[in-house]
C-alpha cells in the first residue's frame, strides 16, 4: 500500500489518467456512453491544454519538442470522436515520465548502488580495547578500526590481521576476492570477507579511494549530454514530416479522422527518452569497470577521440625505478652487492633508494639494519655495514671514494675470508639503453660492481595502444619533462607515433592545442598533468596513485591502476553512441512506418495509439543495450613486454644477465 501511495504521490497526472479511464470503463459498460464521451473528452483536452502551455513556455526558451504532434493528436482525436484513442495518447504523455524513470533506473543500477553503499559508520577500537561507532568523517588517521564479516573498509587502512580476505570489486571490477597480509594496504570501498578484521586508518574519509569514487558518481549522474540535447533538434522535421503527411493523407482521402490516425502514432518518446536512457546506462557501464565519466558530454567527446596523448611517468611507465640488471665484478656474488647496497640505502630518502630495499627483499636477502650512513647529497653516500666501509652513488664519487681509501685498505674478500678481485671505476662503467641509470658500489677502498635501474614501462602499456588503435585512435603522442634520449627510447619501444621530450606543464599544454587531428585525448596522473587534463578534448586521469588535482581536473577518472581501462572508457562510449543513434532511429523508422499505413487507413487510432507506445518500450529496451557488450582486457600484473615483441622491455633472467 505504501508503494502505491508513493508511486501516486511521484506521478499524479499518470494516477489520475487512471482513475479517469476506470470511471469511463464503468459509465460505458452501463451503458452511458454519452457522459463516457464527455468525461474522456474534456479530461484530454484538460491535459492538452496544460501540456501546451508548456509547450509555449519551453519555445519562449528556445526549446523545441514534439509536444505539438501530442497535443495536435489529443485535440484532432476529440474533434473527430476518437475519444479512447485521446485518453491512450494522455497516458502515454503522463506515463513517459514514469517510464525514463523506470530506464533511467535500471541504466543508472552501478552508479546508484555505488552511493547507496557509501558507508555512514566505523567501529572504532579505543584505548581498552572497546569497540564504539564513529560517523565515517570523523575517522583520523592513525585510528584501529574493526571491521565485521560482510562489512565495507570504511577508509583506505592498513591491514593489522594476520591475514584477511576482501571483495574488492566496486572499486577494481575483479570478481575474485583478494587476500591480504599484515601491513598490506586495503582500499575503502573493500568488503570484508567471512572473519573480523582490524585494520589501521591512514587516509580520512574525505582523502580515501571510496569516498572520491562517491563525489565523482553524484558529479556524473546529473549531467546531461550535448548529444541529448542534439537528439531534441530530431523533433523539427519529424514534426513538419508528420503535419506534412498528416495534411496530405486528409487532402486526398477527404476524411479527416486520417489526419488523427497519423498524428496518433507520430509522437515518439524516443526522441525525448531514448538518448538519455543509452547516455545513463553507458556512464554506469563505465562505473562498474572502475571508470567513472563525470558527464555525458566527456562521454561523447570520448568516442570521437582520434588523438591520445600520454604522460610518461607514472603513465606510461611504472613511475618508480627498479632494478634491471645486477652487474657484479668477478668474484662477487649478485646476492652479496645486492645485500651489501640496500642495507647502506635502507634509510636514505633519495627516489632509488627503495629500489634496492625491494630487490634484496625480492631476493630474499637479509639486510644488516645496523648501518651507520653519511649521505652526501647529489651525489650518493658512505656507510658502514658489518664493519666494512661501503661506498654507493655516481661513478666519479665513488672513484674518488676509492682514491681517498685505497692506500689503507687491502680489497675487498669474500664471505669464506679469500681475497675478492676488484677493479677500478672506469673498468666497470656501464653501457646504458634509454631510461637507465647505474649506482656503483665499493667496498672497502675496492669496485664491486654496478646495479642498473629503469623506470620500466607499464606491462599493460603495448596492450593499450594496441586496442586504441584498433578503435581508431590512430595518432599517439608522449608529453614527458625527461630527457630526449629516455622519451624517445620509451616512445619507440611502444611504437608511438609522436614524442615531445623536456617538456613543462605549459610546454605539455602548448602541444596539446597544436594536434591537428581532433578531439584529443590526455592521460596522465600528477599534479604537473592537472592544466594539460584541463585542456585536452577529454583529460582522462589515472586516479588511483594519481594527485587530487589530476582527478579534478580531468573529465574522466580511472579509479583502477590499470591502464588497459582507457581504452575501455573509449570502447564503451563509443558503443552507447552507437546505441543512442540506433534507438533514436528505431523510434523514428518505426513511427514513420506507422504513420505512411495510417495515412492509407491501415491502423485505425486507437490501435495506432497502443502500438506507438510498443515502438516506446522497444525503443527504450534498446537503449539499455548500452549497458552491455564486450570491453578491452584489464591487465593488472608483471610487467610485460614492449609493443610486438613478447618478449620482457628489461631483462630479469639472472643467468642471462651480462657481467663485467
Amino acid at each position: 500500500m505504501k508503494r502505491v501511495q508513493s508511486i501516486v504521490r511521484r506521478y499524479p497526472l499518470v494516477a489520475l489518467t487512471v482513475c479517469v479511464a476506470v470511471v469511463a470503463l464503468v459509465l460505458s459498460g452501463a451503458g452511458a456512453s454519452p457522459a463516457t464521451r464527455w468525461l474522456v473528452s474534456a479530461y484530454a483536452l484538460a491535459v492538452a491544454l496544460r501540456q501546451g502551455w508548456s509547450m509555449v513556455a519551453d519555445i519562449r526558451r528556445g526549446t523545441w519538442g514534439v509536444d505539438i504532434l501530442a497535443v495536435t493528436a489529443i485535440v484532432a482525436t476529440v474533434a473527430v470522436g476518437e475519444f479512447w484513442a485521446s485518453l491512450v495518447i494522455v497516458l502515454m504523455l503522463s506515463g513517459g515520465e514514469a517510464l525514463e524513470d523506470v530506464a533511467a533506473g535500471r541504466a543508472r543500477r552501478e552508479l546508484t548502488s555505488l552511493l547507496d553503499r557509501a558507508p555512514s559508520q566505523a567501529h572504532v577500537e579505543t584505548a581498552d580495547g572497546s569497540v564504539v561507532d564513529r560517523p565515517v568523517a570523523e575517522i583520523t588517521i592513525g585510528q584501529t578500526l574493526v571491521v565485521k564479516p560482510g562489512e565495507m573498509v570504511p577508509v583506505d587502512a592498513t591491514v593489522l590481521s594476520d591475514t584477511a580476505s576482501f571483495d574488492e570489486s566496486s572499486i577494481t571490477g575483479e570478481s575474485l576476492p583478494v587476500d591480504r597480509r599484515a601491513g598490506e594496504t586495503v582500499l575503502s570501498g573493500a568488503v570484508n570477507g567471512p572473519h573480523l578484521v582490524r585494520v589501521q586508518a591512514v587516509e580520512v574519509a574525505a582523502n580515501s579511494q571510496y569516498q572520491r569514487i562517491v563525489e565523482l558518481v553524484e558529479s556524473a549522474s546529473g549531467s546531461r549530454a550535448p548529444f541529448v540535447r542534439m537528439a531534441d533538434r530530431y523533433a523539427v522535421p519529424f514534426t513538419a514530416f508528420a503535419f506534412l503527411l498528416a495534411g496530405l493523407a486528409w487532402w486526398v482521402s477527404g476524411d479527416v479522422v486520417r489526419f488523427a490516425e497519423v498524428l496518433v502514432v507520430a509522437t515518439p518518446c524516443p526522441l525525448l527518452i531514448a538518448a538519455p536512457v543509452a547516455f545513463i546506462a553507458g556512464m554506469s557501464r563505465a562505473a562498474k569497470n572502475g571508470i567513472i565519466v563525470k558527464d555525458g558530454g566527456a562521454l561523447e567527446r570520448l568516442a570521437r577521440v582520434r588523438t591520445v596523448a600520454f604522460d610518461k611517468t607514472g603513465t606510461l611507465t611504472y613511475g618508480a625505478p627498479r632494478v634491471s640488471r645486477v652487474l657484479p665484478v668477478d668474484g662477487v656474488s649478485d646476492d652479496a652487492l645486492v645485500a651489501l647496497v640496500a642495507a647502506a640505502e635502507q634509510y636514505s630518502a633519495h627516489v632509488l633508494a627503495r629500489a634496492f630495499v625491494e630487490e634484496a627483499n625480492d631476493r630474499g636477502l637479509v639486510v644488516d639494519a645496523d648501518a651507520q650512513v653519511e649521505e652526501v647529497p647529489g651525489f650518493g653516500l658512505r656507510a658502514t655495514v658489518a664493519g666494512r666501509r661501503v661506498v654507493v652513488g655516481k661513478a666519479s664519487f665513488v672513484a674518488d671514494a676509492i682514491g681517498e681509501t685505497a692506500a689503507g685498505h687491502p680489497g675487498p674478500t669474500s664471505a669464506q675470508g679469500a681475497a675478492v678481485p676488484g677493479g677500478a671505476v672506469r673498468e666497470v662503467q656501464v653501457r646504458l639503453a634509454g631510461g637507465e641509470t647505474a649506482v656503483y658500489a665499493a667496498v672497502d677502498g675496492a669496485v664491486w660492481g654496478a646495479i642498473v635501474l629503469a623506470d620500466e614501462i607499464r606491462g599493460d602499456a603495448p596492450a593499450t595502444l594496441r586496442e586504441l588503435r584498433r578503435l581508431g585512435v590512430a595518432d599517439s603522442l608522449m608529453l614527458t619533462g625527461d630527457a630526449r634520449e629516455t622519451a624517445e627510447h620509451v616512445a619507440a619501444e611502444l611504437g608511438l607515433t609522436h614524442v615531445r621530450a623536456e617538456c613543462l606543464p605549459a610546454d605539455k599544454v602548448a602541444a596539446v592545442q597544436a594536434v591537428d587531428r581532433r578531439p584529443v585525448m590526455m592521460v596522465g596522473d600528477g599534479v604537473n598533468d592537472a592544466p594539460v587534463l584541463a585542456a585536452a578534448d577529454v583529460g582522462v586521469a589515472m586516479g588511483a596513485r594519481g594527485a587530487t588535482a589530476a582527478s579534478e581536473s580531468a573529465d574522466v577518472v580511472i579509479m583502477v591502476d590499470d591502464l588497459v581501462r582507457v581504452a575501455t572508457a573509449v570502447q564503451i562510449s563509443q558503443r552507447t553512441i552507437r546505441v543512442a543513434v540506433q534507438s533514436i532511429g528505431i523510434g523514428i523508422g518505426l513511427s514513420v512506418v506507422l504513420m505512411v499505413l495510417a495515412a492509407f487507413g491501415a491502423i485505425p487510432a486507437i490501435v495506432g495509439a497502443g502500438l506507438q507506445e510498443v515502438v516506446d518500450l522497444v525503443t527504450i529496451l534498446n537503449a539499455l543495450r548500452a549497458l552491455t557488450g564486450p570491453v578491452a582486457a584489464t591487465h593488472q600484473g608483471e610487467p610485460s613486454g614492449a609493443a610486438g615483441t613478447g618478449l620482457p622491455l628489461l631483462a630479469r633472467d639472472r643467468k642471462a644477465e651480462e657481467r663485467v
